[in-house]
């Protein structure tokens, strides 16, 4: 389980086939803190590490089935040497609950609308996937690349989320352009309140 409190920002080092799809990741974190089957959220999808080292940065090696590639933005933007991807390590009991409970297994891809200057902050538009707009309200959470955020507004498949100075500088989101394609879970209360609802028809 997550936060989708991001941080640090990894860097993709290498990436290859072999069979399932194997990725490098530079990272900040201190890789001898880090045991072998390990799970690190990487731009919201929930990765095991296989492998870890320093030469001279320290990495961690992760796999990703084609399964997570189809139903992530993996497939969609296609990962690559130098991509930047926001990370964070699974919860520990103990740990400050910053953001929201996130699984790490990404329900669909939205793409961005549009990003808009507003003040110091950033207001971006996502459209979600027809079968998740329903899980989306305002002032509800999401998670977008793994960050937890607060929905602004919502008007059919479109939904917008204001982006604070500090989020952009601490993740990925300062990069954002209109037409990236965006991981997105929906928050997992909306997800079991809707399945009662349904239950209840």
């Amino acid at each position: 389980m997550f936060t989708g409190i991001v941080t640090d920002i990894g860097e993709i080092l290498e990436i290859e086939q072999r069979g399932d799809l194997r990725a490098r990741i530079a990272t900040a974190y201190d890789v001898d803190g880090i045991d072998i089957g390990a799970s690190i959220a990487c731009d919201g999808v929930c990765l095991t590490v296989i492998a870890l080292g320093e030469d001279p940065r320290p990495w961690f090696d992760v796999e990703i089935s084609a399964e997570s590639v189809s139903k992530t933005n993996i497939g969609r933007n296609g990962w690559a040497a130098g991509k930047r991807v926001n990370l964070e390590r699974a919860l520990k009991v103990g740990d400050e609950l910053g953001g929201h409970i996130v699984s790490g297994h990404v329900d669909g891809v939205a793409e961005v609308l549009s990003v808009t200057p507003e003040g110091d902050s950033t207001r971006v538009m996502f459209r979600a996937p027809q079968e998740l707009a329903r899980f989306i309200a305002p002032k509800g959470s999401v998670a977008l690349n793994g960050t937890s955020l607060t929905v602004n507004e919502v008007e059919g498949r479109d939904f917008g989320v204001n982006f604070i100075p500090h989020t952009q500088a601490v993740t990925t989101w300062g990069g954002v352009a209109a037409g990236d394609a965006i991981n997105l879970e929906i928050d997992t209360m909306a997800r079991y309140v809707a399945r009662l609802r349904d239950w209840e028809r």
